[in-house]
């Protein structure tokens, strides 16, 4: 009689090449860490310029075209559109939602002309979710971000108004506080909010254009001639996306993002190459 004998693996040995088989796989279908955000243009060319970038911190970039809402990958390939009513603004993703800010109204005039709300969408269909009022942001809501359970709005400004306003909601919008930023008048306020590592950036409008970066106070701490008007959002890295609108030959909108971070006297400065 021939006997055959088949090697035998312990039940030990059979679960680690099981987990490390589960590892293997996983790996291959993770998000790309922080560092895999790097300068990218957005697909197509729009009628209105982009009001504000954010991202999902993994694989998406959202873009915000005051007419539509935009959602790409890294290399800004178009992966949703939706239309979306003028004038979206800013935004920011929180719990994979996608607000915006927005306003229906007039923005840059005296109170009673603006209608500013947030705009909620989801972040993998970009489907519309709700619609939250925040009519305390009276001269027009324009620009917003997230921070320690609570929203945070900027917006639009009167030319004869000498500081800017940043308003503070809950995370159910519920009105909390308006914030005094002593920054003096900037052209139609502030278009774009983030807030990284104890600081405050705003974007503003001008020529020339300008940055405004604040304590947790909203004290202002730094002012530097940067374009940072169209899409500044923070990486968890600690670098910056910062969005760059152009106007082509056709009059269409075309923007690309680039890698940026924080540079104590210069504001904020390109990331090289790699």
């Amino acid at each position: 009689m021939v006997r055959f004998f088949m090697p035998m693996i312990s039940l030990h040995r059979a679960r680690l090449v099981a987990s490390a088989i589960t590892v293997c796989v996983t790996a291959s279908f993770a998000a790309p860490p922080p560092s895999a955000f790097r300068e990218a243009a957005c697909e197509d060319s729009y009628t209105r310029h982009v009001q504000g970038i954010c991202t999902n911190e993994k694989d998406a970039i959202y873009w915000s075209w005051t007419e539509s809402l935009v959602k790409t990958d890294l290399d800004g390939h178009i992966l949703k559109s939706v239309p979306a009513p003028d004038h979206q603004g800013d935004l920011c993703h929180h719990d994979g939602k996608v607000y915006v800010a927005v306003n229906l109204g007039k923005f840059n005039q005296p109170a009673g002309k603006a209608d500013s709300w947030v705009f909620v969408y989801d972040g993998d269909t970009l489907a519309e979710l709700a619609r939250h009022p925040v009519q305390e942001a009276v001269h027009g809501a324009g620009g917003m971000t997230w921070k320690d359970g609570h929203f945070f709005i900027v917006g639009g400004l009167p030319p004869d108004g000498k500081e800017n306003y940043v308003y503070e909601y809950d995370e159910k919008f519920t009105f909390v506080k308006r914030h005094v930023l002593d920054s003096g008048y900037t052209l139609m306020g502030i278009q774009t909010v983030e807030y990284t590592k104890g600081a405050w950036w705003f974007g503003c409008y001008g020529k020339p254009p300008v940055l405004l970066r604040a304590d947790e106070d909203f004290k202002v701490t730094g002012r530097w001639e940067i374009n940072a008007a169209v899409g500044l959002t923070a990486l968890p890295d600690g670098r910056f996306l910062m969005a760059e609108n152009k106007v082509d030959k056709d009059k269409k909108n075309t923007a690309r993002v680039r890698l940026v971070r924080a540079d104590a006297e210069k504001g904020l400065v390109a990331v090289p190459a790699p």
